[in-house]
């Protein structure tokens, strides 16, 4: 009896040590985590993007890797299957893999888990590792687009807050803010989205005034409170 109690409290520091171990390296895989994942973490060669105050580091481009990260997701455009994964966009390259920007034009479902938003014309742009992307209904993604005029860029929703008076789901805002947007556009003649707008400067603030308004009218036309 006694030598039975004297071992298997002898176990006990055992199984104890055992239990501290994996606690440790479970935290250890935590901070690591929590350290990659901080905007600070720059691993080697990666380079500083502050782009809209975006604050975080990226592979440059032309940079390759022999191999994707996992959890990459293969995205085809115009027969070239770019791979794409936490904002950066690869292209195969024999039997490598280089860092490029993304064609003007392709899609992904999700935007990357760290961005920058923006706004322009009181429509929403998405930024992240020197890549716009816009929201688009009709393929139910986010398309890559040409860099928004800096001029217009905005880092508040641009003397257009669009509160959402029915309940619309952030989809549903973002749905509804580009086909306003659209609308607008063409019933003013006027895109702040693009790049060289012709229009004469004289002209410009009346006509960007004549956007915002239609814009304004068409959101709350949907349902949105709009100042």
């Amino acid at each position: 009896m006694t030598l039975a109690v004297l071992l298997s409290c002898a176990a006990v520091p055992a199984w104890a040590d055992r239990e501290r171990g994996d606690d440790d390296r479970r935290g250890d895989v935590r901070r690591d985590k929590d350290r990659r994942d901080s905007p600070s973490y720059k691993p080697p060669g990666y380079v500083h993007d502050n782009r809209h105050r975006h604050d975080r580091y990226y592979p440059p481009h032309g940079h390759v890797v022999p191999v994707l990260p996992h959890d990459h997701r293969v995205v085809p455009h115009r027969g070239v299957k770019y791979h794409y994964h936490g904002g950066v966009w690869y292209r195969p390259s024999g039997a490598r893999f280089t860092v490029v920007l993304p064609p003007v034009g392709i899609v992904v479902p999700v935007l990357p888990p760290f961005y920058t938003t923006i706004w322009v014309g009181g429509l929403p742009y998405y930024y992240a590792g020197g890549v716009h992307y816009m929201w688009r209904p009709e393929p139910r993604g986010y398309i890559v687009t040409q860099a928004p005029p800096e001029s217009e860029v905005s880092e508040q929703p641009d003397r257009l807050f669009a509160y959402p008076m029915k309940g619309q789901s952030e989809e549903q805002q973002a749905t509804d803010r580009y086909q306003c947007h659209q609308w607008a556009a063409d019933q003013t003649g006027f895109d702040p989205t693009q790049p060289g707008v012709t229009v004469p400067e004289p002209q410009r603030a009346l006509k960007r005034a004549e956007y915002q308004r239609a814009m304004k009218a068409c959101l709350e036309a949907r349902g949105y409170s709009v100042q």
